[in-house]
């Protein structure tokens, strides 16, 4: 029996008609044709961008880093004690730095670092300006620290070395004073610097000495040479008017001890 319609195989070398029937449609090769030539465009878009980039890159890096663009005007608020110079430097603006690089946290952090600075913030005003304001601390005592003072503030911070003893501050005797200005005491010399701190304007002049003791006991000398046992710094306001009282009545003699340790129940001793 011959072979069927159905299965007879389909030799080499298929007729015209077959082949154009495997040929793509002339709308999807159109379909194809504009996909590609929309890609080759997109490639031409990034590749232009890339090198406007570049090129915009390349001509504003002089620019930004030129003399126009630098920090020449550094405008500084708030220093007594601190020197302008010594405020420019740990900045980092004594060279005229270009703004681009200014780190304004970076720079405050830097000034706070110095002795006398309590906080800083630093501004950028486009396109030279730098604006600093400072806020500072305040001396409490003086410390005598080989043949010079230093001044130390209500934390324990050292401010500053001095040739001889400021006037205005009442003196203190404080367990690890001999410390470089920017560096903090001992804990221990805490209790006295809150003494020294609170000591009101009536009383401050007839204090000669302040003095830290052991467990957080502060003692007090008077002009006359009479000792004041403060006891803990708590209380302070009643154990001024304690003190003031007795000194305003009948001062007690050269070498007596006044005891407020317990407010509202002092005692008058001899030594």
């Amino acid at each position: 029996m011959g072979p069927t319609a159905t299965t007879q195989r389909r030799r080499p070398g298929a007729p015209p008609d077959e082949r154009r029937a495997r040929a793509p449609h002339p709308r999807v090769s159109e379909r194809r044709r504009a996909v590609s030539r929309q890609l080759g465009r997109r490639r031409r878009v990034v590749l232009a961008a890339l090198a406007a980039l570049v090129t915009i890159a390349a001509l504003a890096w002089p620019l930004a880093h030129s003399h126009f663009l630098s920090a020449r005007v550094v405008v500084v608020g708030g220093a007594h004690e601190t020197a302008r110079a010594a405020v420019l430097a740990a900045a980092g603006l004594a060279g005229d730095p270009p703004m681009i690089d200014v780190r304004a946290g970076t720079a405050a952090r830097a000034i706070e670092a110095l002795p006398w600075v309590k906080a800083a913030t630093v501004s950028l005003e486009w396109p030279d300006g730098v604006r600093i304001a400072l806020s500072e601390r305040r001396a409490v005592c003086a410390v005598a620290d080989g043949a010079g003072w230093v001044e130390i503030d209500r934390t324990g911070r050292v401010l500053a070395d001095v040739p001889a003893a400021p006037a205005g501050l009442v003196h203190a005797s404080l367990p690890g004073a001999s410390a470089a200005p920017g560096r903090t005491v001992t804990p221990r010399a805490l209790a006295a610097l809150a003494v020294a701190a609170a000591l009101p304007p009536v009383l401050r002049p007839e204090i000669t000495l302040v003095e830290a003791r052991g467990g957080g006991a502060v003692d007090l000398t008077l002009s006359g040479g009479t000792l004041v046992v403060l006891g803990p710094a708590s209380q302070l306001g009643a154990k001024f008017e304690d003190i003031a009282a007795i000194v305003a009545g009948a001062p007690p003699a050269a070498g007596s001890v006044i005891d407020v340790s317990v407010p509202q129940s002092p005692t008058v001793s001899a030594r």
